[in-house]
């Protein structure tokens, strides 16, 4: 790889490693807030009779979570990279393709199932927002506040974390901008970020959930196409791995 600065490398892997872990932690750093007084407010304007309605709290959305799901690509091609630091070129080549396959099928069967979880919400939330009284009463006791300024402050610190995890593996390798594959992946991630943030920002606060789980929907897609990529890209690496073996071998 020639003249890798091999600690802008590993400050990479330790960036893209917190984003990672941020992402999957938004459920508990991001929780929902009390519906209670927007549900009293709701069934006032509908003339329905509730009663008392106690605290009520919502989920904290999908989006963010769903996220995980493209940047553990980056994790897992930034630590490639790191790998490459302490095991022999000869050795990483005939792993690389056969670890990479595995971690490309295992994303691809979890982005599959995640995929029919949000889509299977996102019909519920649809339908019982547009199923008034009762049914519009229950979406809001349960998806009705959204924790959009919580979620930005996260989504805000996650992608100055990726900025800060392409700026440090281009000061690692310049020659890194040279990697398609790798600059398409930096530029997924980071506009993902941005979409989310746009689609919680796009509608009223009770509407914020619905387009939270039109997010995660995208972001499962997307998830879906790099594993696909990563699949078909590890077979010619363990094509030659074969065929090395085989040569050293005979």
């Amino acid at each position: 790889m020639g003249e890798l600065r091999k600690p802008f490398l590993l400050l990479a892997l330790l960036a893209v490693l917190l984003v990672v872990g941020l992402e999957l932690g938004a459920a508990l750093l991001t929780g929902g807030g009390d519906a209670g007084g927007a549900l009293r407010d709701s069934a006032g304007q509908l003339d329905v009779e509730l009663g008392d309605v106690g605290s009520v709290t919502q989920p904290s959305g999908r989006g963010t979570g769903y996220l995980a799901l493209i940047d553990v690509v980056a994790l897992w091609t930034t630590g490639l990279f790191c790998l490459s630091l302490v095991v022999p070129d000869r050795i990483q080549g005939r792993v690389q393709g056969v670890a990479t396959l595995v971690f490309a099928v295992l994303l691809l069967i979890a982005s599959v199932v995640l995929l029919l979880v949000a889509f299977v919400e996102l019909t519920v939330l649809v339908s019982l927002f547009l199923a008034a009284p009762f049914g519009t009463l229950a979406y809001l006791a349960v998806w009705g506040f959204f924790p959009v300024g919580e979620a930005a402050v996260l989504l805000g610190l996650v992608l100055l974390l990726k900025l800060v995890w392409a700026g440090l593996l281009v000061l690692a390798q310049p020659r890194f901008l040279q990697n398609r594959g790798l600059v398409l992946l930096m530029l997924t991630t980071l506009l993902c970020t941005v979409l989310l943030e746009f689609l919680h920002r796009l509608v009223p606060g009770i509407l914020v959930s619905i387009t939270d789980d039109v997010g995660a929907l995208v972001f499962a897609v997307v998830a879906i196409v790099w594993s696909l990529v990563l699949l078909i890209g590890s077979i010619p690496a363990i094509v030659k791995a074969l065929r090395t073996t085989a040569t050293t071998s005979g």
